[in-house]
């Protein structure tokens, strides 16, 4: 059966060899006065001396003391047949129950070293009277002091152990959590960071590509008549390709859009209702409604990039004769309408399609994309459509008071 005492740390084995030295110290000294003739027979003593000191030094050596209480328990009652000759030859043996306390109470359980402590006692006090030839109160006061301090000191010991093993399991249930927790960041900022660089992509490299495939293909169509006009096609595919390219460094950076790094955001979305119109052929106009006042820079790259991601969408699926973008400032809002006359879509059927995120026929990321920007900001995001009546996207998004700080702020 294993014992349930405690492992052992620096402190305690300090105390385990200072426990040795003890019980060495005391038996020398009873054979040393018995040799000196003022404690016993020196033979008697000498000879029980040595074999209590014997049976102690098995003890350590043999393995199953420490994993067994049975173990212990024989072990201790032999040292405590070798101790009773001490006691008989001398009573100088009186000395060793104080260690011998320390034994039971560390290698038996807590009701068993008790009883063996009151045996150990007992036979201390009835060896010490016998040797005074006098039975009495005061030879008992010791080995009971002893027992006492024993007891206390042993029981007081082990449950500043056991709490100490509280706290460390406390202490090592912490360090798990904060590594889980340490863990589950750097995945939730891993899925942000993919959430991020997919919205980019989606909304600049995937409508650029767009735009230079439909301008590849009017190139083409007008090979070998029009050398002239696929020339223009293919210099604004070009043109296009670049864009895409600047953009790609500076998202990958998460900069701000090179459309927004020296113009205001009506200015970029002037330039991008322009290039669409060149090159998709698809009119593209612009009408900025209110007084304009300077907007943060994630509310201006949001609505940039909601302005992309919209049009895209147009030039690519809605075969619209034309697309109006409307962008309002008013009192401590923001507003970004994009509408077309194009053949519409049934928004429940594409959510449903696309598992409650919309798509509006671009794979099922368009909408959710530009929904998710809006929302990180605070903002609301609508749209209305239904086949062939066109199609209407809405973006809401509040102004901080301090707009003009805030850009200030992020641009820094």
């Amino acid at each position: 059966m294993a014992t349930d005492r405690p492992r052992t740390t620096p402190v305690a084995r300090v105390l385990r060899v200072c426990l040795h030295l003890l019980v060495a110290g005391l038996l020398a000294l009873a054979a040393v006065r018995a040799l000196a003739g003022r404690g016993g027979d020196p033979v008697a003593v000498t000879a029980a001396a040595t074999a209590t000191a014997a049976v102690y030094t098995a003890g350590p050596l043999i393995g199953a003391v420490g994993r067994s209480r049975r173990a212990a328990a024989l072990w201790l009652a032999l040292l405590g047949v070798t101790w009773v000759g001490v006691l008989v030859a001398t009573q100088d043996g009186v000395w060793l129950a104080f260690p011998l306390y320390f034994l039971e109470l560390h290698l038996l359980g807590r009701r068993s070293g008790v009883a063996a402590v009151g045996l150990t006692a007992a036979a201390a006090i009835v060896a010490y009277s016998a040797h005074q030839h006098t039975l009495s109160v005061a030879p008992a006061i010791g080995p009971l002091l002893g027992a006492a301090v024993a007891v206390a000191t042993v029981f007081g010991y082990q449950a500043l152990y056991r709490e100490s093993e509280e706290r460390r399991r406390l202490i090592d249930e912490l360090t798990a959590a904060r590594a889980d927790l340490a863990t589950a960041h750097h995945a939730a900022g891993v899925l942000a960071e993919r959430e991020r660089l997919a919205r980019e992509i989606h909304d600049t490299l995937a409508q650029s590509l767009t735009s230079i495939q439909l301008l590849l293909r009017a190139a083409q169509r007008a090979l070998p008549e029009r050398t002239e006009a696929a020339g223009e096609y293919v210099e604004q595919a070009r043109q296009a390709a670049q864009d895409n390219l600047d953009e790609a460094r500076r998202f990958v950076r998460a900069l701000t859009p090179p459309a927004l790094e020296s113009d205001t955001l009506p200015v970029a979305l002037e330039r991008l209702c322009a290039t669409t119109s060149v090159r998709s052929g698809l009119p593209v106009r612009l009408h900025v409604l209110g007084e304009r006042v300077p907007l943060p820079v994630p509310h201006e790259v949001a609505l940039l990039r909601i302005a992309q991601s919209a049009l895209g969408n147009t030039v690519r699926h809605a075969g619209a004769g034309h697309a109006e973008v409307t962008l309002s400032f008013m009192a401590g809002e923001v507003a970004l309408d994009v509408v077309d006359d194009g053949g519409g879509f049934d928004p429940e059927a594409v959510r449903t399609r696309t598992g409650g995120g919309g798509g509006g026929g671009d794979g099922g990321y368009g909408l959710p994309s530009m929904r998710a920007r809006a929302r990180a900001l605070g903002g609301s995001f609508a749209v209305e459509s239904a086949p062939g009546e066109g199609t209407a996207l809405a973006v809401l998004l509040p102004v901080p008071g301090e707009a003009g700080d805030a850009k200030q702020e992020g641009a820094s």
